[in-house]
């Protein structure tokens, strides 16, 4: 199992801004130290909290990838998710294959179609039909990062003989995540993509809506005769590790090492092959406990003789 890192640059109703670049990149250094395999961030233009009468910014998700691809090595990175009606999609998979030549072949391309529509008001983007935006957008996306050349003039997208020169590391381009929960989400999750992601959960035995969606997901990719092995399973998990401050969420993985260990290895009863925690505090501190958690979570999922856990169906 891959367990990453989710960084705090800001997303709805929970997490604060951190003070400028240096946080930031001082928890993605940490990440990368403690032996964690992903960094990732959310992709956001204006957060609005509900119930408070007060808007936020976080950074911008492509910029702050960018910064993390330079100056870590190993980790893996990518958006959970990146808003695909925000940016072009022939431009997107240009910023993708030079993200993959920064980053020496580290991306993991994250979309989904958005779901707030305050921010695609106040920014000029067409909030309705989002969902028929991102299918011709991943039209438009795949075939490029695949190195093909493409022409597409539908309703909303536009290419005529598009091709991404120079390409990237990889000839296959890199893994297409999709974030989706809806039917129509999940055919294009099905068609399209290299992984799928849910999020946000905490102990796995209470994670009964994540059981639903994989359900789901499999039905989308039995309609399309694809197997449900093709696919790789993703998920987005809290989780506390120490005192975290008034943002943290109620519901989280906590305790002491073993006991967050035991949590993250429990998803692989699920089929999880990858996680992307965020952690409370917001500090290293707590990103290197989480990397300590991560690698006892790996021993306990090597050991043929851990008895993981039935994870039942809330149906």
């Amino acid at each position: 199992m891959k367990i990453g890192l989710m960084l705090p640059i800001g997303d709805p109703g929970l997490l604060r801004v951190p003070d400028g670049w240096a946080p930031i990149r001082d928890m993605a250094l940490a990440a990368e130290a403690s032996g964690l395999d992903s960094v990732w961030c959310a992709d956001h233009l204006l957060v609005r909290h509900h119930g408070l009468r007060r808007d936020e910014g976080p950074h911008e998700s492509w910029t702050t990838l960018t910064a993390v691809a330079a100056v870590t090595e190993r980790v893996e990175l990518g958006p959970l998710v990146l808003c695909v009606p925000f940016r072009n999609p022939a431009l997107t998979a240009k910023m993708a294959t030079t993200l993959e030549t920064v980053s020496g072949g580290r991306l993991i391309l994250g979309l989904g179609c958005g779901w707030q529509r305050h921010e695609f008001d106040a920014f000029g983007y067409e909030f309705d039909h989002r969902v028929s935006q991102f299918a011709e957008a991943i039209g438009i996306i795949r075939p490029l990062l695949r190195g093909d050349s493409i022409t597409l003039h539908g309703e909303w997208q536009h290419a005529h003989d598009a091709r991404i020169l120079p390409p990237g590391p990889r000839p296959s381009g890199p893994p297409i995540l999709i974030a989706g929960r809806g039917p129509r989400m999940l055919g294009l999750v099905a068609r399209y993509a290299d992984a799928w992601n849910a999020s946000w959960y905490a102990r796995p035995e209470g994670a009964h809506e994540l059981r639903e969606r994989i359900e789901r997901l499999h039905a989308a990719l039995d309609a399309v005769g694809r197997p449900r092995g093709s696919i790789e399973l993703t998920a987005g998990v809290f989780v506390t590790t120490g005192q975290g401050g008034d943002d943290r969420p109620r519901e989280a993985i906590d305790g002491g090492i073993d006991e967050i260990a035991h949590s993250l290895a429990g998803y692989a009863a699920l089929g999880i092959s990858h996680l992307v925690a965020h952690v409370w505090p917001r500090t290293p501190e707590a990103v290197r406990r989480l990397g300590e958690a991560a690698a006892v979570a790996r021993a306990l999922l090597a050991d043929v003789g851990w008895t993981q856990p039935v994870l039942v169906s809330s149906r």
